[in-house]
């Protein structure tokens, strides 16, 4: 299955942290990807810039090691690294120093697309914003990538998106979540905006209940400082998995435009409703026979941080009154996967009889790290011996469907990468929504920390606090297994 290739405008794109962990590792391959796929034309330049001592033929080096490690064997053969690397450049600046400023801007082509993706620490990007502006570089088709955390609290939050307001226009700013990069994302919208089939039952006559999960394996050792203050709620709860939820949730938009999009995302979140006390398990892993404990990892012994949440809400509007929404993620976890999974109701009536069992068709979005489709649908059990009911997956996995060009599916940040180029912003955060998702998580933060309780402490490599199973088994429900 060929992919199909829109191309862009020639453009400028600077990476500032151009050579750190998240440039090395998603950045860079995906730029090379999309011009494997033809899409970067051969007017644009990619410009790395850090602190880092590289000269221009070192910088080409890291990026060439990257490449050869991260994308697909088939993509690296022949001239294509080195033709793609001929585009690289690199530019030795800091963001609070002035040297190497004037050089970009001298660089930087002022009559084409200039993004900058701030690839950086967020006490970084007021630094950076300034600068541009101040050397030139703010106005025209000028677009900036802001990478989460986008704020700590609401305040935080709201002086950042000021400061950025004061040299770029809303329509300049980018604040991305790979996450809605996901194809997955993508077909869950096509999904309910596109076929008759399931619109008609999205809402709480029909659906019993809706999880989302996201669940790793991975502790936090290599960001401790970071994940130390942030926690499971901001790190993953406030914008990953606020932006699957308002997608699950939100109204049809007039248009598949920004705008209108981010509008009923907005919506969503503004109609949340709080989080009682009893409604909310934090936890932290304990150590394995191989593997530190959350304590030992972040050199703290009385940290109070999360590295698992757990809660139910609800969505106080007309199409979701009385839909409990449960939400958990967390770190060591059982296995590395990311779902959101729609739980219909039970048929009002059985004509099979209780030993038939009752059924509830369910529609799984796996989102990672096999990504994928799947409907559980209720059937006769094969053979003889009376009426027995039993749940079959009709089931589309990326994978099966397209063999081995699976791999070459665009992931997120090829995608979204592209659509900062184009100008699209319909996959990107709005300011008002990002304060909105900060003011609904600022009290749950603050109920806790009000109350100095510790999380609760969980088996690395299980499936989490055993009280995160009993917020929904008090309700009749269960999670759903966290499974490869």
């Amino acid at each position: 299955m060929a992919t199909r290739v829109i191309p862009v405008d020639p453009f400028d794109l600077v990476v500032f942290g151009g050579t750190g962990d998240l440039a090395r590792r998603k950045i860079l391959p995906a730029l090379y990807r999309r011009f494997c796929a033809g899409q970067i034309p051969k007017e644009a330049n990619i410009i790395g810039a850090a602190r880092t001592d590289f000269d221009e033929a070192g910088y080409r080096a890291f990026v060439r090691d990257a490449i050869t490690e991260l994308v697909p064997a088939v993509l690296c053969a022949g001239d294509a690294i080195a033709a793609f690397c001929n585009r690289v450049h690199y530019i030795k600046l800091d963001a609070r120093e002035d040297d190497g400023w004037e050089t970009l801007a001298q660089i930087i082509n002022p009559d084409r697309i200039r993004a900058f993706y701030f690839s950086v620490r967020p006490e970084l990007f007021a630094d950076l914003a300034e600068r541009l502006y101040r050397h030139g570089m703010a106005s025209g088709e000028t677009r900036i990538v802001v990478e989460k955390p986008f704020g700590h609290d609401l305040a935080s939050a709201c002086e950042l998106n000021a400061t950025l307001a004061h040299h770029f226009d809303e329509t300049q700013i980018y604040r991305i979540d790979h996450y809605l990069g996901k194809e997955t994302v993508q077909n869950l919208m096509a999904i309910r905006f596109a076929n008759m089939l399931f619109e008609p039952l999205w809402n709480s006559q029909y659906v019993d209940h809706i999880q989302i999960t996201v669940a790793e394996t991975v502790g936090i050792a290599g960001r401790a400082e970071y994940y130390d203050r942030a926690g499971a709620m901001r790190d993953m709860m406030q914008n990953h998995m606020m932006q699957l939820l308002c997608l699950i949730a939100m109204e049809p938009p007039a248009k598949f435009e920004p705008g209108a999009v981010r509008d009923e995302k907005l919506k969503v979140i503004r109609a949340l409703d709080d989080v009682a006390p009893e409604d909310i398990v934090r936890g932290q892993y304990d150590a394995s026979s191989d593997k530190l404990g959350y304590l030992d990892d972040v050199g703290n012994a009385n940290s109070t941080t999360e590295s698992f949440i757990a809660l139910k809400t609800g969505i106080s509007n007309w199409r979701w009154a009385g839909t409990p929404f449960y939400l958990r993620t967390g770190k060591r976890l059982k296995a590395r996967t990311s779902e959101i999974a729609v739980v219909f109701k039970d048929a009002p009536h059985s004509i099979f009889g209780a030993d038939a069992g009752r059924h509830a068709n369910i529609l799984t979005i796996v989102l990672q790290p096999n990504e994928g489709i799947e409907l559980g649908v209720t059937i006769k059990e094969p053979g003889p011996g009376g009426m027995r009911l039993i749940d079959v997956p009709l089931d589309m996995s990326f994978a099966e469907t397209l063999g081995p060009e699976a791999e070459l599916v665009p992931d997120a940040y090829e995608r979204l990468i592209m659509d900062v180029i184009r100008g699209n912003q319909t996959l990107f955060m709005r300011g008002d929504e990002v304060e909105a998702a900060w003011r609904w998580t600022d009290p749950i933060i603050a109920q806790w920390q009000e109350k100095g309780e510790k999380p609760l402490r969980y088996e690395s490599g299980s499936p989490g606090p055993e009280d995160a199973l009993g917020l929904m088994y008090r309700d009749g429900r269960h999670w759903r297994e966290i499974r490869e």
